[in-house]
């Protein structure tokens, strides 16, 4: 993930704007001694303001509690310093040195040799990981490639502001068919990657029969609205 700014603002408590996404703002900062992000959910005008309060704060607890629950199901998160629910701000760690699964694709098609060997490893880390999360019934409902950071050989998933708890095979289908759709929206000849995605992740949920057959209903139903319009 590129935490170097393109445009830079600097305010009293040293907090540096790197990114603006549709739901929250990423600083970079310190605390402790240590490097951080600062991930703070904005207000928006157009919800009620008592509504809006009580949402941004539900989300932003909710998001802190799966960061720290899902490191103990195995999974690679930034670990979680402090929760300031009075700016609806998570205070991470800042994970150096890494890089997006959706650029680490780009890297490895535009300039790597045995792409489809690396793709497939790449694959098989993402499989394996989905599949603790709905090992253990964990709905991310965000999964993009742009929501999964590599660093060395490690996985780290990130961005859990829809995560919610549920055991349906429905969900879960679905959160797989949110990545397939984003995979293919944003990386070309890669409908093969996502194949073996789901190959790693049979192999290591017990559950994913259910869930492969429910994915299957949500691209059917998927496909009758595109057609419908």
């Amino acid at each position: 993930m590129n935490l170097n700014p393109t445009v830079v603002s600097l305010n009293n408590n040293q907090q540096v704007l790197v990114h603006q996404g549709a739901e929250a703002k990423l600083y970079s900062s310190h605390f402790l001694g240590k490097s951080i992000v600062i991930k703070e959910r904005f207000s928006k005008k157009y919800r009620h303001p008592k509504l809006d309060e009580t949402l941004t704060k539900e989300r932003t607890k909710a998001e802190a509690k799966y960061l720290v629950k899902c490191r103990k199901f195995g999974i690679y998160t930034p670990t979680v310093y402090l929760v300031d629910l009075d700016k609806c701000s998570i205070y991470m760690e800042y994970v150096f040195g890494c890089k997006t699964v959706r650029e680490e694709i780009e890297d490895i098609q535009n300039k790597s040799d045995n792409i489809a060997c690396k793709l497939q490893n790449l694959s098989n880390k993402i499989g394996t990981t989905i599949g603790k999360l709905h090992e253990n019934n964990v709905i991310h409902g965000d999964l993009t490639t742009s929501n999964m950071l590599l660093l060395d050989e490690k996985l780290i998933i990130i961005d859990f502001g829809l995560t919610y708890t549920e055991a349906s095979a429905e969900d879960k289908g679905v959160d797989l068919y949110v990545l397939e759709r984003a995979i293919l929206a944003s990386h070309a000849n890669c409908s093969q990657f996502f194949k073996d995605i789901l190959f790693a992740y049979k192999l290591h949920y017990v559950g994913s029969d259910s869930v492969l057959v429910k994915l299957d209903d949500v691209r059917m139903r998927g496909r009758k609205r595109t057609m419908v319009g």
